[in-house]
């Protein structure tokens, strides 16, 4: 039975460092050299320019992967929780019924349509840490060959659906599923 839940964003994890999404400093008021980033975090513009994707997905949050949890996260290790926060610290801190609603930066999830049940994997961001100090391009190859993306035969870079990898992460132009534990979620705020 839950008599408590929880909801949270990325306020709670300003203490521990990570800038909140739409503040001064924020990571939605940063892009690329193109785009805003409300146009970068999109399935579109993952499908569209993997590489591009991947590579400010990777410089935007996997910096902050080894981030610890603060206070807030540790008080509510023991409570229901749903948060929008990616950055699993919620899990880190101990919290064994919390649902990132938003996902896990630390997590992959095969590219498919969305409503295929799935259980998210280890991103293993230290694999390319492994790497050293590559260059632009280099960790664009490394990149796409972690995210199982190649060039097709017209040396276009297109995900295949099914076997190449996304950042399990819910981008803008995607949408509520199973995947990210909606109707738990649902649940959980209809008893509470």
């Amino acid at each position: 039975m839950i008599n408590e839940l929880f909801i949270t964003g990325a306020g709670v994890s300003a203490d521990s460092g990570i800038p909140t999404f739409r503040g001064n400093d924020g990571f939605w008021t940063i892009g690329s050299t193109n785009y805003t980033p409300q146009e970068m975090a999109t399935r579109r513009k993952f499908e569209e320019s993997p590489d591009e994707f991947l590579l400010w997905y990777y410089k935007r949050f996997a910096k902050y992967k080894n981030v610890k949890p603060n206070f807030t996260h540790k008080w509510l290790a023991n409570k229901y929780l749903i948060t929008q926060n990616i950055d699993g610290l919620d899990g880190k801190a101990g919290n064994k019924n919390y649902i990132p609603i938003h996902g896990r930066l630390d997590k992959l999830i095969t590219y498919d349509d969305q409503m295929k049940p799935q259980k998210p994997i280890d991103a293993n961001w230290k694999s390319i840490e492994k790497e050293g100090s590559l260059d632009r391009k280099e960790l664009i190859e490394v990149l796409l060959s972690k995210f199982k993306i190649e060039k097709s035969v017209n040396g276009s870079l297109i995900p295949k659906i099914g076997i190449s990898l996304k950042p399990f992460v819910l981008l803008f132009d995607e949408y509520y599923t199973d995947i990210y534990r909606i109707s738990e979620a649902e649940t959980w705020m209809n008893i509470a």
